[in-house]
């Protein structure tokens, strides 16, 4: 099998073929080494490459291994990170270059979770500025390009980790979501993206952006692949106040059971904001064939939805900005200016608007458990359009411009709201080659259900089988 054939071979086969002792984690690191080298100058998507820090822990991974000291499917595998997660001597910039020398003297929860799995640490990925923005610009380390048409946006923040991982330079990748940024690249580039139930993966080490809206996230080619991630990382962690306390299961374990029953609501308000045709064509043929899998599908009611910018803008607005406070003051014109101006915007809102934001918050999450009361998903469109050129501002849907940047969150934010989990799964791609997403939510802790039928779809589908041009 050549180099190229390797890269593009889902974590969960690659690690059946290390375990079974035909493919070894050194080859397996160098030939992604390679597919960096060859595809970067096109996609953009590291910050940071680790080469010889990678190659020592193959070269560990692969001693042990001989030796019978394996770690689980995950040892040996390739993976990269949002330069966001603290890796102990590895280089933290969080898309800015006024911390371009900045280097942790300890890992993050995430990074030694996956370090402890074995797993082999490629590099530190490109981002939006402080992971506030969602399509995938950097004005200081370049912008990230989508690999199925370079001219198009990635989606961001976690942009460099879904170009990577769609094509092939690390076989999982990590991003973090506040207002969508782990589930927009993922849709935008192809992938299977999960963001977890708040407080089931830690943020310890985790540059924030928004405390109570901040979720870490896997980001795959696979549903398998995801779920294999989500097992190694999640879990309690006494070093996050915010981190939940409840039984981690084998997430991949669960991968193949039955469907039949599953009742699965479709809001009908999904159909009433901005939605391409072509889009709510291949959403709506998802959704038929988890009729076919025996699925309960019917439209459902969420009227609390439409609120969702205007809380989501003032929790982030005003959570960010508290963060930044000082350094916008003090250094301001080091911040790409889309940023500082969405951080400048944050002074502007009151003590008493951030309250009432989160007394908004607590009347959503209550009028979303009843909604789930009903049902056991909630599934619709992931993004409203596909992957647009860079530099667009506006993207035009039924005739009428609509600012991209509300438009990329408008199905994401809902859930960073809740904090309740959500993937989104590749279902179609558009005429001009470009992937098309179907999110499926779920309730707190529920991850098992999510995935289940995310699997379920894929094993149904052949749409995450395909590859980019790049």
């Amino acid at each position: 099998m050549d180099a190229k054939e390797l890269c593009f071979l889902s974590a969960d086969e690659q690690s059946r073929l290390i375990s079974a002792g035909e493919l070894s984690p050194v080859e397996l690191t160098q030939a992604h080494l390679d597919r960096i080298e060859a595809t970067e100058p096109v996609l953009n998507s590291f910050i940071t490459v680790a080469a010889d820090e990678a190659l020592a822990a193959a070269r560990q991974a692969e001693e042990e291994i001989q030796s019978g000291h394996y770690r689980g499917p995950l040892h040996g595998i390739p993976i990269a990170l949002k330069d966001l997660f603290y890796v102990q001597g590895m280089r933290n910039t969080s898309g800015s270059k006024m911390f371009d020398t900045f280097v942790p003297e300890s890992d993050g929860t995430i990074a030694a979770r996956f370090k402890q799995a074995g797993a082999v640490i490629l590099g530190k990925l490109n981002l939006s500025q402080f992971a506030f923005g969602p399509t995938g610009e950097n004005a200081d380390y370049g912008d990230m390009h989508n690999p199925w048409d370079p001219t198009r946006i990635s989606g961001g923040s976690s942009g460099g980790s879904g170009t990577a991982a769609a094509a092939g330079q690390a076989s999982i990748t990590m991003g973090t979501d506040t207002g969508g940024s782990v589930r927009i690249p993922s849709a935008l580039c192809g992938l299977v993206g999960m963001k977890a139930t708040y407080g089931l993966l830690s943020r310890h080490g985790l540059v924030a952006l928004s405390w109570t809206l901040d979720h870490p996230g896997p980001m795959t080619r696979t549903v398998e692949d995801c779920a294999l991630a989500l097992t190694a990382i999640a879990g309690h962690d006494p070093l996050d106040t915010t981190s939940a306390n409840v039984e981690i299961p084998d997430y991949r374990a669960a991968l193949g059971e039955d469907i039949r029953g599953l009742r699965i609501g479709v809001p009908k308000e999904y159909y009433e904001a901005p939605l391409a045709p072509q889009v709510a064509v291949a959403v709506e043929k998802a959704l038929e064939v988890l009729r076919e899998l025996g699925a309960q599908v019917s439209e459902v009611s969420w009227p609390v939805y439409h609120t969702s910018h205007a809380i989501v803008t003032t929790l982030l607005y005003a959570e960010a900005t508290a963060g930044h406070r000082r350094r916008v003051l003090a250094r301001g014109q080091d911040y790409d200016p889309a940023v500082r101006m969405r951080l400048e915007t944050g002074f502007f809102i009151t003590a008493a608007e951030y309250i009432q934001a989160l007394r908004a918050r607590n009347v959503y999450v209550a009028q979303t458990q009843e909604l789930f009361k009903n049902v056991d998903l909630l599934v619709g469109p992931m993004e409203p359009t596909v992957a647009f050129p860079i530099g667009q501002r506006e993207v035009e849907i039924n005739g009428k411009a609509v600012d991209a940047v509300p438009l990329l969150t408008q199905y994401t934010r809902p859930f960073n709201i809740t904090g309740y989990p959500a993937v989104t799964v590749p279902c179609g791609f558009s005429e001009d080659g470009l992937p098309m997403g179907m999110q499926i939510a779920g309730r707190p802790f529920e991850e098992i259900t999510v995935l289940k039928a995310a699997y379920a779809y894929q094993q149904a589908t052949e749409w995450h089988k395909r590859r980019p041009p790049v």
